[in-house]
C-alpha cells in the first residue's frame, strides 16, 4: 500500500523522500506512540484492583482509557490505515464521525463539522482526516475546529478552522508544506510530512494562514 504511494509522490514533489520502510516504520512508530498512554493507563487501572484500591476509581479509569485507546485507533485506522483494498472509497459520514469522537475522548475541544456527505476517494478522506490532526495540534489547549468540506466529490475544497487558547500554526507542518525542511523527518514530524504526501498524491494544494482570532487550514483540488 505504501510503496505505490511512495513512488508517484516521489516523481511529482522532491521534497518528499523517505523510502518505503523509512515512511511505513515512522508511520507504524506514530499511532504507537498516540496509543501506549491510554493502554499503559488501563494497565495502572488493573494494577490498582489487584491490590485492593478503590474499585471505582480503578474501573473509571480503565472505562475512560480503553475508550480512548478505542477512539484513536478506530481513527488511526482511517486517517493512515488500508480501510478497505486499493483505490477505495469511504464515507465522509465515518470520517465526521473519527473526528468528533477523537476529540470527545480528550473533552477539551469541540468539531462543528458541515458540508455535504459523500463517498469519495480514500485518500481524500485520509487527507482531511490528516489536516484535522495537524489543525487539531494548532490548539494544544483545546477550543473549537470548525471543518467545511466543499464539493467533496469533484473540485473538492476542504477549510478547517481551529480557534482556541495559545494556537500556533505547527512549525513542522508549515516546513514540510513549504518544501523548506530543515532537520531529518522523525516520528513526531511524520504525520504532517504524510498530509503533505496525501495531499500531492490528491492533487490538491495545501494553504495554512493565521490571525490574532483563528488559524484556518486548507485543501483544494489543483487546476489541471
Amino acid at each position: 500500500m505504501i510503496l505505490p504511494l511512495l513512488e508517484t509522490m516521489m516523481s511529482k514533489n522532491p521534497n518528499l523522500t523517505l523510502t518505503g520502510p523509512d515512511l511505513a516504520a515512522l508511520l507504524c512508530s506514530r499511532v504507537c506512540h498516540d496509543v501506549i498512554s491510554p493502554v499503559g493507563a488501563i494497565n495502572n487501572g488493573l494494577e490498582l484492583l489487584d491490590e485492593g484500591g478503590a474499585d471505582a476509581d480503578a474501573m473509571d479509569l480503565i472505562r475512560t482509557s480503553a475508550l480512548n485507546a478505542s477512539v484513536r485507533l478506530k481513527f488511526a485506522r482511517l486517517a493512515f490505515g488500508a480501510s478497505g483494498s486499493v483505490g477505495a472509497s469511504i464515507d465522509t459520514g465515518e470520517a465526521e464521525r473519527a473526528a468528533k469522537d477523537f476529540a470527545a475522548a480528550e473533552k477539551k475541544t469541540e468539531v462543528v463539522w458541515s458540508g455535504p456527505r459523500a463517498i469519495i476517494a480514500k485518500n481524500r478522506v485520509k487527507l482531511l482526516l490528516n489536516l484535522f490532526l495537524v489543525a487539531y495540534s494548532s490548539i494544544p489547549r483545546g477550543g473549537v475546529i470548525e471543518v467545511t468540506l466543499e464539493n467533496p466529490e469533484l473540485d473538492a475544497k476542504f477549510k478547517i478552522v481551529a480557534k482556541g487558547k495559545l494556537m500556533r500554526l505547527p512549525p513542522k507542518f508549515v516546513e514540510i508544506s513549504t518544501g523548506e525542511i530543515e532537520e531529518a523527518i522523525d516520528a513526531h514530524s511524520i504525520q504532517p510530512y504524510y498530509t503533505v504526501l496525501l495531499a500531492d498524491e490528491c492533487g490538491m494544494a495545501l494553504g495554512h494562514s493565521a490571525t490574532t482570532e483563528e488559524l484556518t487550514f486548507t485543501a483544494d483540488v489543483v487546476a489541471v
